[in-house]
């Protein structure tokens, strides 16, 4: 099979950190800036990645090469272990505290994957953190869990119906219409140009 674990580690290393690393091609892409894209595939032909976002915009992505691609596939909360390196989107809570958006528990190859807390971009003023489970308590609604990342430590309440899921080999079969993704992209003056796609597996909707 295509594109197994070790392969998802080294090429989907950035898929959840704020920054996308790369050399610009020239002056003018110097300027490139970060930009996440989901949506859903219109089509998909040779180099170019046709998707409608969730904000009814259709966007040609043009794949760089070497790009990778990957699977995400649901998982359940009661998956969550202590051990397991997850990664979080949340929000700050009324009462304090952070709220989980949705949960990405990562193969255990892929440990450590942009490994801190970072500004992110699925809802005004959410977070994204990627750390080590170091508890996981069942409560009246839902669970709380403690991760631990670079010396720290944060609590982040998981409430019941949070998406939760997890990363899966895929290969670009698996890019047909209809199918949802979530892409890491750059934003060039020549267009939009993604390293990595995630596209959901059996209907499922990337969260992230």
């Amino acid at each position: 099979m295509k594109n197994v674990f070790p392969a998802l580690a080294l090429g989907l290393t950035s898929i959840l950190v704020v920054a996308v690393h790369s050399t610009p091609a020239s002056a003018e892409d110097a300027k490139a800036a970060p930009v996440h894209v989901r949506g859903s595939i219109v089509d998909y032909q040779g180099s170019t990645l046709k998707v409608k976002t969730h904000e009814g915009e259709t966007v040609d992505v043009t794949l760089a090469e070497g790009w990778k691609v990957a699977g995400v596939a649901d998982a359940k909360v009661t998956d969550i272990k202590p051990g397991d390196f997850v990664g979080i989107a949340s929000l700050p809570k009324a009462d304090g505290g952070d709220g989980a958006l949705e949960v990405l528990i990562f193969p255990p190859a892929m440990k450590g994957t942009g490994e801190g807390s970072y500004s992110w971009d699925l809802k005004p003023d959410s977070s994204m953190t990627n750390a080590t489970v170091a508890d996981a308590v069942k409560g009246v609604d839902g669970r709380t869990v403690t991760v631990a990342y670079h010396g720290k430590e944060k609590k982040i309440a998981i409430p019941d119906g949070t998406p939760v899921v997890t990363i899966t080999a895929a290969t670009k079969d698996d890019l047909i219409p209809g199918a949802a993704v979530f892409i890491s992209a750059e934003k060039t003056a020549t267009g939009t140009i993604a390293h990595q796609v995630a596209v959901g597996k059996n209907g499922v909707v990337p969260p992230m």
